[in-house]
């Protein structure tokens, strides 16, 4: 059995990462991590010319992935909230399996039914809501893979959520911007330092919640 777990981060060896890598440990079974960042990933042009054969035809970083999502047993995806939104780099990843869409050897149905996944959401603003949104910021870029996850038929064994760090933090305006992201969290005198910036570290209850995770969906694959 094999996991395979992808990171829509743009930002290599934060948060995101580091979670989808937490699950993958504890599953206890062969992994593969990726990361896209830096990769050229472009979204779905509905070209059609993935339903004879299942291959998406867009000649980008997506094609060495493809083969890989398509012979796990089970996927972990984490992706970041950007602007109260699934990330791009992730979105246009996703979009991508709808070469899975049309099951071409003739079995009917999608070529990742049956598959189990799992989700690992990352977003800046913790529990804040976001205005328009039920989600709260953390759960909102999860939430988006949960419904790709639905749509290619895999079975979502759960997910975990987690604040990052709002770019507030090192942008270099976080204590004076009126919209600073830090100054919402720590009142208007905020002074940032590297003990107030948010990381998977310092919350050690999301690190064993992805180790509990991982550990279940370890199990169902044995199963």
């Amino acid at each position: 059995m094999k996991v395979l777990g992808i990171s829509g981060s743009p930002r290599r060896d934060q948060t995101t990462d580091k979670l989808v890598k937490a699950i993958l440990d504890a599953t206890g079974l062969e992994t593969e991590f990726i990361s896209l960042a830096g990769k050229k990933m472009n979204g779905c042009i509905c070209c059609l010319g993935c339903i004879t054969d299942n291959v998406c035809k867009v000649q980008d970083d997506y094609l060495p992935v493809m083969n890989k999502v398509l012979n796990a047993d089970a996927i972990v995806v984490g992706a970041p909230n950007y602007f109260g939104r699934l990330n791009a780099l992730t979105h246009a990843f996703l979009e991508r399996w709808y070469c899975f869409r049309h099951d071409a050897t003739g079995k009917g149905g999608m070529r990742l039914s049956g598959k189990l996944g799992a989700v690992a959401s990352v977003g800046g603003g913790g529990e804040w809501q976001m205005p328009g949104r039920e989600n709260r910021m953390y759960e909102i870029a999860g939430d988006d893979v949960k419904g790709f996850f639905a749509y290619n038929e895999i079975e979502i064994v759960g997910a975990v959520n987690v604040q990052g760090a709002v770019p507030c933090f090192t942008c270099g305006y976080g204590e004076l911007c009126r919209v600073s992201g830090a100054r919402m969290f720590f009142g208007n005198d905020v002074k940032i330092t590297e003990d107030i910036i948010p990381c998977l570290e310092k919350q050690p209850d999301v690190l064993q919640q992805a180790r509990v995770l991982g550990k279940a969906l370890g199990e169902r694959l044995k199963k």
